[in-house]
């Protein structure tokens, strides 16, 4: 019996709602030598596939949008992948979803948000200086544009 070392999902050829496991090689090439009954768990619950020239076909149809885990373990690993299974009045369209996403969007989020802490930090202590210095030192805005202009005409001429 042959071992299904990776494999794709797309929307099965009849285009009744389901979805189709393709075991495939490294090339992303249908494996056309799978032929039997191998276990996959989807979304946690474990199925006896039938695969036939590579396909297996799950048994349940798919209602609407929805994001599935499918696993499937050999003798010596096992192969896990995430899917969002987007359903249009086209059909069914499966999109890869990489592992790392969950760690690399919530890394940038944070990122963002201490970097906009940062600016909005920063935004607020030349507040209080501009206005201390507006009240008590007779800085106002006139003297400020006016230091500005005469600053980008030394830099001209």
């Amino acid at each position: 019996m042959q071992k299904i070392e990776n494999f794709i999902v797309k929307e099965n050829l009849s285009g009744n709602g389901k979805l189709a496991i393709i075991a495939v090689d490294s090339a992303e090439k249908t494996n056309e030598r799978i032929n039997g009954t191998y276990k996959f768990s989807i979304n946690g619950f474990t199925q006896d596939l039938q695969f036939h020239d590579g396909i297996g076909v799950p048994n349940d149809k798919i209602e609407s949008s929805t994001f599935v885990f499918f696993k499937h373990k050999n003798q010596d690993r096992s192969k896990g992948r995430l899917f969002y299974i987007y359903k249009s009045d086209k059909g069914l369209s499966a999109f890869a979803i990489s592992g790392l996403m969950f760690l690399i969007i919530p890394a940038v989020i944070l990122l963002i948000a201490y970097a906009f802490k940062k600016l909005l930090l920063t935004a607020i202590v030349l507040a209080v200086c501009f206005f201390f210095f507006n009240h008590s030192q007779g800085l106002n805005i006139s003297s400020i544009i006016e230091s500005i202009f005469a600053s980008l005409k030394n830099l001209i001429f």
